[in-house]
């Protein structure tokens, strides 16, 4: 903590508007609506809110910007990185003053902010800059006197609806991709945190962006994000989120216009510790991977899975950790522990903490509110929890572990599996065989083997089942924006 700088503790909201075609643009309908400050429940600002009118402009923004012939497809695609890499100069440059705009209206605590979020937010661009100029098809030897080649071009009109538990590294990993393949993007950031992407926008016109490639609307899911998502004139939706928000999605590119979809959705992700262990780098690990961002993570390690000879050990060490948590407002830089985002999810994550209390679970700490102002939520452990219990199946989205006891690994791969979900696993052994087989056998997206959620941005990211399709990050997320095109031409002779 003390390398971090000195947050800004009270930073200025610059923009609060509708951004258009490199322009601020208040909402057709005059509509605006409030985003809080979860630490203290006190009001922030009013955002211009957006919805299908709103949605409309900018969509035909970003097909103008698209048109054959404008300066961004005309670009060439080394300068389209650089214009990406200007970007991630700037929000670097700025990169104090987002990460405290972050806490403000996210909750989190200033280093997980500072460090987390924007250093992943400048490398993940960083990172698609340098694709930007290699996105290419192959030639292929086909039969006949033919010359067969690929193109990988753009989709189009992206539209992207991201979610408010890590705001502006969403923004990053949503436009990242599309951008260094060429398309324009409408994208719409969660009522709940609008300010840091309405903040990139500003950094977008400084960068030197064409009018129209990037456009952002605020507003409401039911409209907003919905207007996205039934639009004719979007190519692609990427949507990160519920699954019940997600299936709506899905429906309505279907009843529309077929768009293209990827999908990042909820999670219940198993952890696995066997008794060969290193237990203290474990319990340690499963702490960070349920607790961190206050448990507001869609790959948290929900469902924690200890073999019986430790398992009295592990619960113990467990609660123990999550008692020594520290608890504060994100301005406050020994914190860990913030306050969760709203008083919806407030209130959703006490009402499963009550339901583990009424169907037998045993609790070991926490399992209420933390002081009597602001969302904030104890650190929660839950130990004996059974696999039929709600807080074993529904995704809690907050702070509370839950700690299950196995005793084979055939056992626990069949309970790991017992979800509808599958975006990520873990699993803690000295065994090899034993890493392995759990590897190869659980359903998810991605396996950590003795560590949780490193945070690879490189590697893709995206999970099975219910959990969503398509992938982000790495060379993997490219594929969800472009287009493979094939072109023949007949030649005189086959040679």
């Amino acid at each position: 903590m003390s390398d971090l700088p000195e947050p800004v503790t009270n930073p200025q909201i610059k923009y609060t508007q509708i951004f258009i075609n490199n322009e601020w643009h208040n909402s057709v309908s005059g509509k605006t609506f409030p985003t809080f400050n979860p630490a203290t429940e006190e009001k922030l600002a009013d955002v211009q809110e957006g919805d299908k009118a709103d949605v409309d402009k900018a969509v035909a923004a970003a097909r103008a910007a698209f048109k054959i012939g404008s300066p961004w497809r005309t670009m060439d695609a080394s300068q389209r990185g650089r214009l990406m890499h200007k970007l991630a100069d700037l929000i670097e440059r700025d990169r104090v003053y987002l990460a405290s705009l972050e806490v403000l209206d996210n909750g989190k605590p200033f280093a997980e902010a500072y460090e987390g979020d924007l250093g992943a937010t400048i490398d993940t661009l960083r990172y698609y800059a340098g694709w930007s100029d290699k996105v290419c098809g192959k030639t292929i030897p086909v039969d006949g006197p033919m010359f067969t080649y690929t193109r990988h071009e753009p989709v189009g009109v992206c539209g992207q609806i991201i979610p408010w538990n890590y705001p502006v590294m969403m923004v990053a990993w949503k436009i990242g991709p599309a951008l260094a393949c060429g398309n324009t993007v409408v994208l719409k950031p969660a009522e709940q945190t609008p300010l840091s992407a309405l903040y990139v926008a500003a950094l977008v016109v400084e960068a030197g962006f064409p009018p129209g490639v990037i456009n952002i609307v605020p507003g409401y899911g039911p409209t907003a994000g919905a207007a996205i998502a039934e639009h004719m004139d979007v190519d692609k939706v990427a949507f990160t989120g519920s699954t019940e928000v997600g299936r709506i999605i899905q429906q309505a590119a279907g009843k529309s216009n077929l768009k293209r979809v990827s999908l990042e959705l909820g999670g219940k992700s198993p952890l696995i510790v066997f008794a060969d262990s290193d237990l203290d780098v474990a319990v340690e690990t499963a702490h960070s991977g349920l607790f961190g961002n206050m448990g507001q993570c869609c790959c948290a390690g929900s469902r924690t899975f200890v073999q019986e000879s430790i398992y009295d050990e592990f619960v113990k060490k467990s609660v123990e950790r999550a008692n020594s948590r520290t608890i504060g407002p994100g301005f406050d830089l020994n914190a860990e522990h913030g306050p969760q985002v709203d008083k919806e999810q407030f209130d959703k994550i006490l009402g499963l903490i009550q339901s583990g209390k009424e169907e037998g679970a045993q609790l070991g700490c926490g399992g209420d509110r933390h002081g009597d102002k602001g969302y904030f939520v104890k650190p929660t452990v839950f130990y004996d929890v059974q696999d039929h219990m709600r807080i074993a199946k529904e995704e809690i989205f907050g702070p509370v572990q839950t700690i299950f006891k196995f005793k084979s690994i055939e056992e626990v791969i069949d309970r790991a599996n017992n979800t509808t979900y599958g975006l990520a696993a873990g699993v803690f052994t000295k065994d090899i065989n034993k890493a392995l087989t759990i590897a190869n056998s659980v359903l998810a997206g991605s396996v950590w083997v003795n560590t949780y959620d490193p945070g690879l941005l490189q590697a893709p990211f995206g999970g099975f089942k219910m959990s969503g399709n398509g992938r982000e990050l790495g060379e993997y997320a490219l594929h969800e924006y472009t287009e493979v095109k094939t072109v023949t031409i007949k030649l005189p002779k086959k040679c």
